[in-house]
């Protein structure tokens, strides 16, 4: 396994190498923005992020199959920014299954082993172990040919935690193929599997409810940019940027377009109350500003009480377990999620903000 760092790294399809050495160019199409990193040896990480976010070429990069623009990339302190990727020691799992289908299932696991010259009795040996944590040890005989597609897959799997040394497993969205009920157990296989063989995985995913169940850490991305790092409680309660708020979460965050006074976050009429310091801060900062309040932590009242700001109810839908409700504040839509039935009897209500539910934000960005 290895600490794996990026240094003022950036990338550009367009641009050569030479073009950014030392400098920033304005205007610059990028694939991936200037960044620094660290993923911890022993870490389970998920790339969460929209198709073209540049996910899959920050993977690469690690991988060694694409050389960045700029910056460095350092495995345990040593610089392999010039190393190809054979001389990185990575394993790398893609969207579809790699695999042999004219060998055996116990072949397919066995041929990084015996490609490194590795002794039958430790290939079997590690093979055994291998299939037995992805339920493959009554398919080991079979050929690959005639297996199902999630277990095709799991070879695929298996073929990149066979390997003991590898500095880091890498996931490019390895359950896309796969049937939504074997993606549940095979999310859960993964994080047994981490958490047994404490390897360094780094997995890359436009689904959130992969990324939140599977890794330790989430970096969430848009744009080609990382705008927040962190757990999936983190990410949650305290998005660092509107894109995070809007994508975590089912609905999104509610960002509310505000006035700013040194007290309170003006919307039409109605006015929430705003700490001094985070208001003057964000002043400093500039707008436009927004208020950020997830539909989980808004009361949704039939009747007017202290610190409540009223609301026109445009639907209610009942979901079962919650209900969801459209509402509009000053002719600005949100959702409210409330978890049990609401009797309203005219499209009038009023809506009361848990405290320090309401975040303040400045640019798109978080005033902490």
């Amino acid at each position: 396994m290895a600490r794996i760092e990026f240094i003022d790294l950036a990338h550009s399809y367009s641009l050569p190498s030479s073009a950014l050495r030392g400098r920033v160019r304005e205007g610059a199409s990028w694939a991936l923005r200037p960044m620094n990193i660290t993923w911890n040896d022993g870490g389970a990480y998920a790339l969460l992020g929209p198709s073209g976010c540049g996910k899959t070429t920050l993977l690469n990069i690690i991988s060694g199959l694409i050389t960045p623009t700029r910056g460095k990339v350092l495995f345990d302190g040593q610089d392999v920014t010039a190393l190809p990727p054979q001389q990185r020691n990575i394993a790398q799992v893609f969207q579809f299954p790699v695999i042999y289908d004219t060998m055996t299932v116990f072949d397919n696991l066995a041929f990084p082993l015996r490609n490194r010259g590795w002794k039958a009795a430790d290939i079997g040996k590690r093979v055994q172990e291998i299939a037995e944590i992805l339920e493959l040890s009554g398919d080991l005989k079979h050929r690959a040919s005639g297996l199902t597609a999630d277990a095709k897959q799991k070879i695929s799997l298996g073929r990149g935690l066979v390997r003991p040394d590898v500095a880091a497993i890498l996931f490019d969205e390895p359950l896309t193929v796969i049937d939504p009920h074997l993606k549940w157990l095979l999310r859960r296989k993964l994080k047994q599997i981490h958490q047994q063989l404490k390897l360094s995985l780094i997995y890359v995913t436009h689904d959130q409810i992969e990324a939140l169940t599977f890794a330790d850490t989430v970096v969430v991305m848009t744009q080609g940019e990382i705008v927040q790092s962190g757990t999936a409680q983190e990410l949650f309660e305290a998005p660092e940027h509107t894109f995070v708020g809007h994508f975590i979460g089912n609905p999104g965050m509610n960002f509310l377009s505000c006035e700013l006074t040194n007290d309170a976050a003006q919307i039409g009429d109605q006015a929430f109350t705003v700490d001094r310091d985070l208001a003057s801060r964000a002043l400093t900062n500039g707008g436009p500003f927004k208020l950020g309040i997830r539909p989980e932590f808004i009361e949704c009242l039939a009747a007017e009480q202290p610190n409540t700001q009223r609301i026109t109810i445009r639907s209610v839908h009942p979901m079962g377990t919650h209900t969801m409700i459209s509402a509009q504040l000053e002719k600005q839509s949100l959702w409210i999620k409330v978890r049990h039935d609401i009797r309203l009897s005219t499209d009038t209500a009023w809506m009361r903000v848990a405290h320090g539910r309401a975040l303040l934000y400045a640019n798109e960005r978080r005033i902490a």
